[in-house]
């Protein structure tokens, strides 16, 4: 009788990825070359289609508008495709006029992390992405008053921090005035920390 052995998707999902995850403003990700090397860790021979457009030979689509990539992963015989808009560094679709040769490469390596993924390794990570975001009404939220050097500054100078180079002062306050109310002497102490 001969040994079975998991199925590809048990075992790349049950990989650790916390220790490579990296973050990008708001956004955690692993990186495609990490993804690809754990991948090929466990399956050598996995390989990597980028398509290309018949009708061009780019390695991407366009419909004039807009543009994306096509980008599958082979892992024992199965395929899984991905598709991903060309997007800029706020993860905003780039029209197609303004597309550049880096655009689609940085978009292609995105595009392999993501078909890897859906064979499992680091799927948790795109978890929540596709769902919208529900409006219904309900209570309030109490804002807790933020203060310089209370108990929630370091959390605050940490997110603040993360972000800096990625998200300006307003949006900044705009996402911390979730949670928080914000004085002026606050948001000066706040635009201190991002220069």
């Amino acid at each position: 009788m001969s040994k079975q052995t998991k199925p590809s998707y048990e075992i790349l999902s049950s990989i650790n990825v916390k220790d490579k995850v990296e973050r990008k403003g708001r956004m955690d990700y692993l990186s495609w070359a990490n993804a690809w090397h754990m991948l090929k860790q466990q399956y050598p021979s996995a390989q990597r289609i980028v398509y290309e457009d018949p009708a061009t030979g780019w390695n991407y689509f366009s419909d004039g508008r807009s543009s994306w990539v096509k980008v599958g992963i082979v892992v024992n015989d199965v395929e899984h495709i991905d598709y991903l808009p060309i997007m800029d560094f706020r993860n905003k679709a780039i029209v197609a006029d303004d597309v550049t040769s880096m655009d689609v490469n940085k978009t292609i390596q995105r595009s392999t992390a993501k078909a890897i993924a859906m064979h499992g390794l680091g799927l948790s990570l795109w978890k929540g992405e596709d769902v919208p975001e529900m409006v219904t009404k309900s209570e309030p939220v109490k804002k807790i008053a933020l203060k310089v050097n209370d108990s929630n500054w370091a959390k605050v100078e940490r997110y603040v921090l993360q972000n800096k180079g990625s998200l300006n002062i307003d949006e900044i306050v705009v996402n911390l005035s979730k949670k928080y109310t914000i004085n002026a002497t606050t948001k000066k102490e706040l635009q201190r920390i991002l220069k």
